[in-house]
């Protein structure tokens, strides 16, 4: 694993990932192409093929953090995203752990003709080998005290998995919402990509769904900031892009990006 860890590999995911051994990531925080989009810098994707490598990739008690949109065909919103959710669950095999909502602020587009309501979020499905070996649940406004809580697998009886949660106080909702655009990174150039996702989205699910020391693959890695909240909260990362061009973005970005030294 060593030609992987902590590096932004340039290059097809789905080849990347057919050389990675089975069972080596714990997270996955990804966003592909969307629909119309899926013409990425001249190149497709092969998203059954991808599906099956992240699957296999995957740790037993792993997850896979999916966030994606439909795009408007004839008036139709396409469904690909609740295809793709399916494809995971009934062909892949994995659980559909919680289908959550990313809400965004700052998105609005005016439109000429108004027929609809504003497209103001996505989805981010989470799916899981199995039950997730790690569940640091957000919890109120986090000022409890943070507590370690073991608790029986449903259905089993030797079975237990662990999280952390803020004592005294419920879950947060599964409708995360962040600002979107410009002023959810500091680096300008980052501006260069299309479709930078906020920062706080990525290290919320890092947080939430792996431990210090894990590793978090995203195959999708565009300008790098999945690596970069893996980073800066003590993960390690592998990040696969396709474009030589934002290659150099999130390699310039995790250049000015240190490990807290507590790291390992």
């Amino acid at each position: 694993m060593k030609e992987y860890l902590n590096k932004i590999i340039q290059g097809d995911c789905l080849e990347v990932m057919r050389g990675m051994p089975d069972k080596c990531v714990d997270l996955v925080v990804t966003s592909p192409p969307y629909d119309n989009l899926r013409d990425y810098k001249g190149y497709t994707f092969d998203f059954e093929g991808i599906a099956q490598q992240l699957t296999r990739v995957l740790k037993d008690g792993g997850v896979i953090v999916w966030v994606v949109a439909d795009a408007t065909v004839n008036g139709s919103e396409t469904g690909t995203s609740f295809r793709q959710a399916l494809y995971f669950k009934d062909v892949c095999g994995l659980n559909l752990h919680d289908t959550m909502i990313y809400g965004k602020i700052g998105c609005t587009t005016p439109q000429c003709v108004v027929v609809r309501y504003d497209q103001a979020f996505e989805y981010m499905f989470v799916f899981s080998k199995g039950v997730p070996k790690t569940m640091n649940i957000k919890c109120g406004d986090g000022t409890g005290r943070v507590i370690k809580k073991t608790q029986r697998k449903a259905n089993r009886e030797n079975e237990f998995y662990t999280g952390f949660y803020n004592e005294g106080t419920a879950p947060e909702p599964n409708i995360f919402v962040y600002k979107n655009g410009a002023s959810t990174y500091s680096e300008r150039y980052v501006k260069k990509h299309p479709a930078v996702f906020p920062e706080k989205l990525a290290k919320d699910h890092i947080l939430s769904w792996s431990n210090p020391g894990d590793i978090v693959l995203d195959c999708f890695s565009g300008s790098g900031t999945t690596a970069k909240m893996a980073k800066l909260t003590n993960r390690q990362f592998i990040g696969i892009e396709l474009s030589p061009e934002y290659c150099e973005i999130a390699r310039k970005r995790l250049d000015k990006t240190y490990y807290n030294e507590e790291m390992f």
